[in-house]
């Protein structure tokens, strides 16, 4: 089922949804079912899955050369989706990025998504590997978001690459996008981000999943300025709790999020992490709870991996 259905067939009432990272390399997959296991109480109609993009090092020969070598983290998100759809009968909705695709490399990726069943994708530019600086497209594949959309949709009208290809058949993804209340990192001000944003509504996205924040208000700004551009789709917020003091410096410099001077001085008066995971754990509660009383559609939550936070306050809130 689309996410837009499960938004529909929800009737008002607002819906837990979650993201999980593939788990690094040679890991199983019971590493990803065993933070799975325990949300299942709170009935996600969906589940995300990111995408994570191959890396390159560069290895000294000794003799003055350096050998370029392709290192992969983690396994293939394709996979782990069929898996989670298998399983759980949750649909599964993995991340398909312009970093480190062609447009072919695209097409197959959503040919295999459609075989498997899985019609929904989380349509992402995707950041700059450690070795750039900027983010740079593949030479044959999308610079941003809003043509990956185009593609996806163009797939859903039947059309392939290749023109000349017989008894193909149209897919039926769901498209959902990311935004950022906040703006993104890139972009000179929240009014261009909030255009591009509406370019990639206008391609073919049905909803948005926005980046974390920690300011309630930012979100519901963020909804009203969409709103006035607009921008009619779901627009589902994303949040994450606070797990370790190191995040107060770290993620307002890599994700250009404010953090709220109240939760800032409560974390700083805890002496050790397990006290600011508790102090993040009851912040995103009181976050849940007045965006469930205002009848957002579904709530969606970071766990990078981890699900007993996730969980602490999905059985405060849901």
């Amino acid at each position: 089922m689309k996410v837009t259905e499960h938004i529909k067939n929800a009737n008002g009432n607002t819906q837990f949804s979650f993201e999980i990272l593939p788990p690094l390399k040679g890991q199983h997959i019971n590493s990803i079912f065993d933070n799975i296991d325990p949300l299942m109480e709170f009935k996600p109609p969906f589940i995300d899955v990111t995408y994570h993009r191959e890396e390159y090092v560069y290895k000294d020969l000794g003799n003055g050369l350096l050998k370029k070598q392709v290192v992969k983290k983690r396994p293939g998100t394709v996979g782990i989706c069929a898996a989670i759809q298998n399983k759980y009968g949750v649909d599964a909705v993995p991340h398909i990025l312009c970093g480190g695709f062609t447009k072919e490399d695209t097409e197959n990726f959503l040919i295999d998504l459609d075989f498997l069943g899985i019609h929904n994708v989380m349509a992402l530019r995707g950041d700059a590997v450690k070795s750039e600086t900027y983010f740079k497209p593949e030479k044959e594949g999308h610079a941003y978001a809003s043509a990956l959309v185009s593609q996806i949709n163009a797939l859903n009208q039947g059309e392939y690459l290749d023109d000349e290809l017989q008894n193909t058949s149209a897919t039926n993804f769901c498209v959902g996008v990311g935004a950022y209340p906040e703006k993104h990192m890139e972009a000179p001000s929240l009014e261009s981000d909030i255009h591009f944003l509406k370019k990639k509504i206008e391609h073919g996205a049905e909803y948005i999943v926005t980046q974390m924040f920690f300011d309630n208000q930012k979100y519901f700004q963020f909804v009203d300025k969409c709103r006035k551009h607009g921008i009619s789709v779901p627009i589902i917020p994303g949040l994450k709790p606070l797990a370790t003091k190191k995040q107060l410096n770290l993620i307002p410099h890599r994700f250009h999020v404010d953090l709220p001077e109240a939760l800032i001085k409560e974390v700083l008066k805890c002496n050790d992490n397990a006290k600011v995971r508790q102090v993040g754990i009851e912040w995103c509660i009181a976050q849940s709870k007045e965006l469930s009383e205002a009848k957002i559609p579904v709530l969606h939550y970071y766990s990078m991996g981890k699900s007993d936070n996730i969980k602490s306050i999905a059985s405060k809130v849901f």
